[in-house]
């Protein structure tokens, strides 16, 4: 096994970034891929015009590539934010007007992956508060996302970079997995296991992936330290990713690392070309 057994995809929000947003999914079929993810592209509006929402779609549909995974709308991401869900009063308004404008626009490209960041702590706010509230709009969000097809990822991040962040462990990420699955009865809802984040936290990844393997619905990958390209940190990717595929996973493996100080173009020599058509 290896690298070149897994399905990757490319996350255009971090990668291909020196190109404006319509650029990027041809620069990405370019370099060998043809599956790609998203950040929930338009940071201010939940509620894109439509025109923007099908100058996308056609550029995605285009480039040949198809959209594997996309975020709710998490406020300024790539920013201070880190989600919009749990945040009382006009925030948490944009996450609900933006549920079904992403859930659709995801349906229409066959897109069957929606995350939803939980958000930061508040000043002054109750954390009982903002997890009842994160909780009612994550069973919004996983009823909307089984409406189209899709799984609901719940993702945990890591202390050191979002240290507001309340969900920076993979049981913490499961317990919020659980909640949901319990309030809705679908069970559509996955844990997003980064490794990268994982790592950042200091968590044992291998026993995180023999406990967390079966209730995964995306991996994402970035090496540390740096959040690099595979190779240029000390992050047993390779393995980690055999045990993941022996552990039952066949999802997508999400490319969600920094180029570095060159363009994102050549940031893919550690994976052979042949190797990064999903399959």
């Amino acid at each position: 096994m290896g690298f070149a057994d897994q399905r990757f995809n490319v996350n255009l929000s971090i990668l291909f970034t020196e190109l404006p947003l319509l650029e990027r999914p041809a620069a990405a079929a370019a370099a060998g891929f043809t599956a790609v993810e998203l950040w929930w592209p338009w940071v201010d509006s939940p509620t894109p015009e439509q025109s923007e929402l099908d100058a996308l779609k056609k550029a995605i549909e285009d480039a040949g590539v198809r959209l594997t995974g996309l975020n709710f709308y998490a406020g300024q991401l790539p920013g201070p934010d880190r989600g919009a869900l749990s945040l009382p009063g006009e925030e948490s308004e944009r996450f609900r007007a933006n549920i079904d404008v992403a859930a659709d626009f995801a349906r229409s490209l066959g897109c069957t992956a929606l995350n939803a960041l939980y958000g930061n702590r508040v000043d002054g706010v109750d954390p009982a508060e903002q997890d009842a509230l994160a909780l009612e709009n994550l069973v919004l969000a996983a009823r909307a996302a089984d409406r189209v097809g899709a799984i609901l990822l719940i993702e945990t991040l890591n202390r050191p970079e979002s240290p507001r962040y309340p969900l920076v462990s993979a049981p913490a990420g499961i317990a919020i997995v659980d909640k949901v699955n319990e309030a809705t009865g679908l069970g559509n809802a996955k844990f997003l296991m980064d490794l990268y984040h994982l790592s950042m936290n200091g968590e044992d990844l291998q026993q995180v992936i023999a406990a967390c393997a079966d209730r995964t619905g995306h991996v994402q990958i970035a090496d540390n330290p740096g959040r690099g390209a595979p190779g240029t940190g000390t992050l047993p990717l390779e393995e980690l990713l055999d045990q993941l595929a022996k552990a039952g996973y066949e999802g997508f493996v999400g490319l969600e690392y920094k180029p570095g100080d060159r363009p994102s173009a050549e940031a893919f020599d550690w994976l052979p070309a042949a190797a990064r058509a999903a399959r």
